[in-house]
């Protein structure tokens, strides 16, 4: 085993060696004979290593026997293969690959004389159009038979994907399709946007236009439309991409690598036309630097093939066979009664050791201190079954966070609200604060929380574990649109399409009440912890705002600010002077005694009893039974849409 480890060591090593200085070279493939023992002790036998550099791969390393023919001419598909790997790319029938596994199917398609998808039958690379469609099937433990979909692959050997009226009409096809068969459209998108030709002009963009109505209208119908950015995006295919995916009411997710850029025109455009640039297209419409921290991009992959796991990880949450209604049920061996308490917290800015720690009584009465809230989500949800997290890179939209987990192995969406104080990034703006504060929306997590609740309506239910104090309303989040994006919360609430479960696990709050009350949805379940607190404003703002002539009143009806008003007029000047000061000290400390005993009574009288009383909250759960009830509460919501969707079909 250590020869054997030794030895992989040996080639990673050849292997990041060579990387750099092959790197632009045009280096297709570099061969080494060697001679390598199978096992200690074995005798060598003659090897050839061949190292490559795949796009959408990286480096790998293929054993084979050396070779004794002659190098074979390369045929058509080879070299289409070859060609793309030389511009960074990938050929579209490679992505299919990687798409299907080993029990996958892909059926290709091409346009019929009406202009309808009807399957070929033809040797791959065959294509005419600088896209291939078809649909794609990969199965799974919940869908044995195959995730259907249908596919649309960019080629970058024809113009670099540029699109004109037959690239266009294969999109609307295949939307088309889509539609028809309820399934879902996965686009590895790779364009250098509208043809530019001396032949051809304004009728690319004509068409152009005709697929970008067609995106429209299909998503606005439910459609779902996953991207996964496989290249340099120009022009049209990110304005399509955003229609797909970016907008409030899309459900599709976008997913970029290190080798992907959206950018609406190139680097050498902006430059030759005096516009501002980057030093390349990925600082013009990269993830790192734009379309990850502005929330468009959706997950990173570090290559192709990881971007592909996570397009399949998202349909292990969000696939619906057609003629069902949610995604299926997976298999769990987690628990269903398992009590969250017992699951660790370590987290540098809590003092928690325990989930149980957050809603004990002895150690957080009062549900103030700071946790970490991934922490809470990820206790709840089963331990069996991978967690995508979306918009994990959205920057100024840390205090949202976005689960795609199952629960008693139902997919669910998972939201939480981060409860711990989380320093911002760069220059602070003087208008807002220093600090995202816990239990708060911002502007951009407003935002996140409400596409989050938009993906998952007419899908999966919606979990929400919620520690909310309302909305920063500072002038900067005002100005960056606070009350657009808040309201859109409770549009999306409202609008939600699907089983709605709220638990209050610490305190709620503010203009939260507003965006998620109970009442907007009839499908909606509103739960507490025992030990929280729900109010229309917390005790403190309540007793130093509302209360405050309250306040005044028990401040001068106490005793020890007569006695020391009356000693004021006693005495010499001298004395007078010193307890004036004292008076001073004495009027603070009581404001702060009174302000402290009308915020406890305020919250003595707005307890979580009295929200169950007056219908806020709907039950009130001790913190053992959180992982049970949210399940139990879900099976009665996926009951209640199944039944609500039987008896709208039924005449």
């Amino acid at each position: 085993m250590a020869s054997d480890r030794r030895a992989l060591e040996e080639l990673s090593g050849f292997a990041s060696a060579l990387a750099p200085v092959t790197a632009g070279a045009g280096v297709e493939e570099i061969m080494v004979l060697a001679r390598l023992a199978d096992e200690p002790g074995a005798e060598p036998r003659d090897v050839a290593l061949l190292f490559s550099n795949r796009p959408g791969a990286g480096i790998g390393v293929t054993v084979t026997e050396p070779p004794t023919e002659p190098v074979a001419p390369l045929d058509e598909y080879t070299q289409k293969v070859r060609r793309s790997r030389a511009r960074g790319t990938v050929y579209p029938y490679e992505i299919v690959r990687l798409l299907i596994g080993a029990d996958g199917t892909f059926a290709e398609h091409d346009l019929d004389e009406t202009g309808r998808l009807v399957p070929v039958d033809r040797p791959p690379g065959r294509n005419r159009a600088g896209i291939v469609a078809g649909l794609v099937s990969t199965p799974s433990a919940s869908h044995p038979g195959g995730m259907v979909r249908v596919g649309l692959f960019g080629d970058p050997t024809k113009s670099l994907g540029s699109v004109a009226e037959p690239e266009c009409a294969m999109v609307i096809a295949a939307l088309d399709l889509a539609e028809e068969m309820r399934v879902p459209v996965e686009w590895f998108a790779l364009s250098s946007g509208a043809k530019i030709s001396m032949d051809s002009g304004t009728e690319n963009m004509d068409w152009v236009a005709r697929a970008l109505r067609r995106l429209i209208t299909f998503t606005e119908a439910g459609g779902e439309v996953n991207v996964v950015v496989a290249g340099i995006n120009v022009g049209a295919q990110p304005y399509w991409n955003a229609e797909a995916t970016m907008l409030m009411h899309t459900k599709g997710i976008l997913i970029m690598t290190p080798d992907s850029a959206m950018v609406l025109t190139g680097k050498h455009s902006l430059d030759y036309s005096g516009g501002v640039s980057a030093e390349d297209n990925f600082g013009i419409g990269g993830y790192d630097r734009v379309m990850g921290p502005n929330g468009q991009a959706q997950y990173w992959a570090p290559n192709l093939t990881a971007a592909c796991g996570t397009l399949l990880a998202h349909y292990e949450h969000a696939y619906v066979v057609p003629g069902e209604r949610f995604p299926r049920r997976a298999n769990s061996s987690d628990p269903h009664d398992r009590d969250v308490r017992n699951y660790p917290h370590v987290h540098p800015d809590s003092e928690f050791t325990t989930v149980g720690d957050i809603f004990s009584d002895e150690l957080n009465r009062e549900r103030k201190k700071p946790f970490d809230i991934r922490t809470v989500m990820h206790a709840v949800v089963d331990q069996d079954h991978a967690v995508l997290e979306r918009w994990a890179g959205m920057a100024d939209a840390d205090t949202a966070i976005v689960l795609d987990a199952h629960l008693g192995g139902y997919p669910v969406t998972v939201l939480g609200i981060e409860s711990r104080p989380i320093p911002r990034r760069g220059a602070l703006p003087a208008d807002g604060p220093d600090r995202w504060s816990a239990g708060t929306l911002f502007p951009m997590s407003s935002k996140k929380t409400a596409r989050a609740i938009n993906a998952a309506s007419g899908n999966r239910p919606l979990v929400v574990l919620a520690n909310l104090s309302g909305f920063d309303g500072s002038p900067e989040s005002l100005r960056k649109m606070q009350l657009e994006y808040g309201a859109e919360i409770g549009r999306a609430i409202v609008g939600f399409d699907g089983p709605i479960v709220f638990c209050v696990i610490s305190r709620y709050h503010g203009g939260a009440f507003v965006v998620f009350y109970g009442v907007l949805n009839d499908n909606m379940e509103i739960i507490a912890l025992e030990g929280s607190f729900a109010s229309v404003i917390g005790g403190a703002p309540a007793a130093a705002v509302v209360f405050s002539r309250d306040v005044v009143t028990r401040m001068s009806e106490d005793p020890r600010l007569g006695a020391m008003e009356a000693a004021l007029a006693e005495g010499d000047e001298v004395k007078r002077a010193k307890r004036r000061v004292e008076l001073a000290d004495l009027r603070s400390t009581l404001h702060s005694e009174k302000l402290g005993d009308v915020a406890k009574e305020f919250e003595r009288i707005h307890d979580i009893d009295r929200a169950l009383a007056v219908g806020s909250v709907h039950a009130i759960i001790p913190a053992r039974e959180l992982r049970p009830y949210l399940i139990g509460a879900v099976e009665r919501g996926v009951s209640r849409a199944v039944s609500n969707a039987s008896a709208a079909v039924t005449p």
